[in-house]
């Protein structure tokens, strides 16, 4: 068949399918593009002329749209995705964050930048990278270090390996994350005879990976001898639709259960043994019983520096880890005895040999004290009453929790707001806690909220943002008014990077450059008063529905409004400064000034010392 090569990407993407569980779906539904000189000749023209079935969405920020795609994959459990498109140089380097954003989080995000001419007889062309040490550098080349899989289409007959190696990055449970294809703009338009085989339906079995009888054997054997394990539920349980596994296997042998930022809200949180998030973002009844644990059992989890609190958090001197992970690379983290499987196949087999073992753990009443005393202290940051009237973020994130429908998602993804819902926010139905912390992207929240809606029309979408990531990228607003789809942005005003000035002030450095103020003319230095900004009049020239609130009555008032409209909505939450949730029996190692002329930052170069030697080293 003579085709372009941008025409024969199209049909080839539009003819991708994949099998789990026996259940086959389309993986490719379209392409998201923000066109220019780079594209809008060869695929653009390619997706204009039509005969596929590829929905083409018009992106409105390089970043914006290939976070979009990626928290679409995301909430369709990395069995679905919409590649992006742009431009060559800015357009393409917009989305080196974005595909940072995917590989750190093992989500499939497929990406196909234009790039210079392959003949180079035009060069340098408009917006080119010239580097006399290698001519064949160009700005694409800074997608190496943030992909997966990496290549450049210098031929059209190239197109055909590039693209099966694509598909199966894209489609492994354990090397998925961001791809890139280069598409040289003149290689885009040059046709090539293509054997017809290549665009036959074509489907990728995404089969899942048991265990090998020794892995269960010894995984179990380790469980036996342990008298109080503790299950993590990483993002590896939610991908592999293994909660209901991983309660019953909770229940069935009394095994306390931490949850990370990916494996959150699988688990109903008023199951008995759902201590809630673990880690630096944690709470302290997942924290205080990981301590004592003897086994971590740390099941689709890569045990991040925030999940053990940059190794402190298992102070047990005979604690062992057994780690459950498709992924090789990640089960053997922290020395742990590894079972390289699917998350479910795994919970399954070990329920079946611990329950031959009659097997038990000897955790007794200290669980329900921890979560009883825990949930004492949620109801008190959810009803928490500042002195001054003014209204706290843990009391406005209450209001929220309690207010949306059950089956509502709530996205997030940095700042404070994390922090606070890993260890406060209530989930009684599973895939209604959507969180991107990774990489703790900011500018992910708002476009996250719209793939998240794209791949779950059905439901509402509330998206947990700062103002500081909201002024980092919005753009995708647009998006939503245009597709007619309807998210809601939840932001909250504290006037600043609060989370970081935290960090800041905890280890010793007086607030710099972190609250937005203006600058002062008097001393030269950002100290001057807070900068107000009307976000909601922001968000009201888009066409957003938007409300602005300073206290519960209000909040109150406008989530239940904005849940009568059919366009986007944003309602501007005044909260007040430092009225986030803080940690609980946690330490997060950072580089502390080993000299300083201030005492405060002395003394916590000291403790930092100190927790050093608590913590275990791999």
């Amino acid at each position: 068949m003579k085709l372009t090569m941008a025409q024969a990407l199209v049909k080839f993407l539009d003819n991708q399918y994949i099998s789990f569980d026996g259940e086959e779906t389309k993986f490719v539904k379209g392409i998201f593009g923000i066109f220019g000189h780079g594209c809008v000749v060869g695929i653009g023209q390619a997706l204009e002329q039509g005969g596929h079935n590829l929905t083409y969405y018009q992106g409105h920020n390089e970043q914006g749209m290939a976070h979009a795609a990626i928290a679409f994959a995301k909430q369709n459990d990395r069995r679905q995705i919409i590649a992006c498109t742009s431009s060559i140089g800015p357009g393409a380097l917009n989305m080196v964050t974005a595909c940072g954003t995917a590989t750190a989080n093992r989500i499939p995000l497929l990406v196909l930048p234009g790039d210079t001419f392959a003949c180079r007889q035009p060069d340098p062309v408009l917006q080119q990278i010239e580097q006399p040490t290698s001519y064949a550098t160009t700005a694409n080349d800074a997608f190496k270090a943030v992909c997966k899989y990496w290549d450049r289409i210098e031929r059209p007959e190239q197109l055909m390996t590039a693209c099966l190696n694509a598909m199966r990055v894209l489609t492994d449970w354990a090397e998925t994350g961001a791809v890139c294809l280069a598409m040289p703009q003149d290689v885009e338009g040059e046709a090539y005879d293509y054997p017809e085989y290549f665009f036959k339906k074509r489907i990728w079995y995404m089969d899942r990976r048991p265990a090998t009888r020794r892995e269960i054997d010894a995984a179990a054997e380790m469980i036996d001898n342990s008298k109080k394990p503790i299950m993590i539920v990483g993002g590896g349980v939610t991908y592999s639709g293994a909660w209901q596994a991983a309660q019953y296997f909770a229940e069935r042998f009394n095994i306390p259960i931490g949850e990370t930022q990916a494996g959150k809200g699988q688990i109903p949180w008023d199951c008995p043994l759902n201590l809630g998030g673990i880690g630096v973002t944690g709470g302290a009844a997942a924290n205080i019983i990981a301590q004592q644990a003897d086994l971590i059992i740390a099941v689709g989890t890569r045990l991040t520096d925030f999940t053990t609190c940059s190794k402190w958090g298992f102070k047990n001197p005979n604690v062992k880890i057994l780690s459950i992970n498709v992924s090789s690379f990640d089960a053997f983290k922290m020395d742990a005895a590894s079972v390289i499987a699917d998350a479910k196949l795994a919970l399954l087999d070990l329920s079946s040999a611990l329950s031959q073992k009659y097997y038990r753990s000897g955790w007794g009443d200290e669980i329900d004290e921890v979560k009883k005393e825990y949930v004492a202290e949620m109801d008190a940051c959810y009803s928490c009453e500042l002195p001054n009237g003014e209204f706290s973020q843990t009391r406005a994130l209450g209001e929220i929790n309690k207010r949306i429908a059950p089956n509502a998602i709530a996205l997030g993804s940095s700042g404070s707001l994390p922090g606070c819902m890993q260890r406060l926010w209530r989930c009684t139905e599973p895939k209604t806690y959507h969180m991107e912390y990774g990489f703790s992207c900011m500018g992910y929240e708002i476009c996250g909220a719209l793939g998240a809606k794209l791949a779950a029309p059905e439901r509402e979408v509330y998206a947990m943002v700062g103002d500081g990531s909201f002024l980092m990228l919005h753009s995708e607003l647009y998006t939503a008014i245009q597709e007619g789809v309807k998210i809601n942005v939840m932001l909250f005003d504290n006037s600043g990077w609060g989370c970081i000035e935290n960090l800041q002030n905890a280890q010793g450095t007086d607030t710099f450059g972190t609250r937005f103020t203006a600058r002062n003319p008097l001393t030269g230095m950002l100290d001057g008063p807070i900068v107000p900004i009307d976000f909601a009049k922001c968000a009201e020239g888009y066409g957003c529905k938007t409300y602005t609130v300073t206290n519960v009555d209000e909040l109150a008032a406008a989530i239940e409004d904005s849940k009568q409209q059919t366009v986007s909505t944003l309602i501007d939450i005044k909260v007040a400064h430092g009225s986030m949730s803080h940690g609980y029996e946690s330490w997060w190692r950072v580089g502390v000034a080993e000299v300083s002329t201030s005492e405060k930052v002395q003394a916590a170069y000291e403790d930092m010392a100190e927790n050093i030697k608590l913590a275990r080293e791999y």
